[in-house]
């Protein structure tokens, strides 16, 4: 019979805990979009998929770039409109659509300026923060929600993180948001 060694233990315990930390739980990856004009850091490989939305009595296509992981849903979505003041005007549907599907409520909400990227200069964005009820469809888990809203030209752009109120963190919203650039 083998003697028990602690050190070897305590050895085997701290490389499984390195290689835990080493294992990425996000896969960040640059994704563009040539289409939407955009670029971003999506934490895993995203679908892309298309379908008419209602943007206060306007139908327009709007496609949806996004990814999921461990239940936390990161996604892109742009619509082009008629022209951009009807641009402008679809932001607060888009915000109102967003919040009333979660049967969430407005939590924060600001007004930011962040670099546009490859262009240049800075566009106006709103960043909300939304949370919602538990329910079945949610798991019994109450959701929150954090996305930034803008319209630049005829083109809308809404950028969301959206999941388990335990599971979204300042620091993967900041890689998110922050990695978001106009091509």
């Amino acid at each position: 019979m083998r003697p028990f060694l602690p050190c070897r233990s305590l050895l085997y315990a701290a490389l499984a805990l390195t290689l835990a930390a080493c294992t990425p739980a996000l896969d960040w990856r640059e994704v563009r979009s040539d289409d939407g004009g955009y670029a971003i850091l999506m934490p895993a490989r995203p679908a892309t998929a298309s379908r008419t939305i209602d943007l206060d009595g306007l139908a327009v296509a709007m496609t949806m770039t996004g990814a999921e992981v461990d239940g936390v849903a990161f996604a892109v979505g742009t619509a082009e409109l008629p022209n951009a003041a009807a641009a402008h005007q679809a932001l607060a549907a888009m915000q109102e659509a967003l919040v009333r599907n979660m049967h969430g409520a407005v939590t924060a909400d600001r007004t930011l300026a962040v670099p546009r990227g490859t262009q240049g200069g800075a566009m106006v964005v709103r960043e909300i923060h939304a949370n919602g009820p538990a329910s079945p469809a949610t798991h019994g888990q109450a959701r929150t929600m954090r996305v930034r809203l803008t319209a630049v030209e005829q083109r809308v752009y809404q950028i969301l993180i959206s999941g388990p109120q335990n599971h979204i963190d300042d620091d993967m919203a900041t890689i998110y948001f922050s990695s978001f650039r106009l091509n």
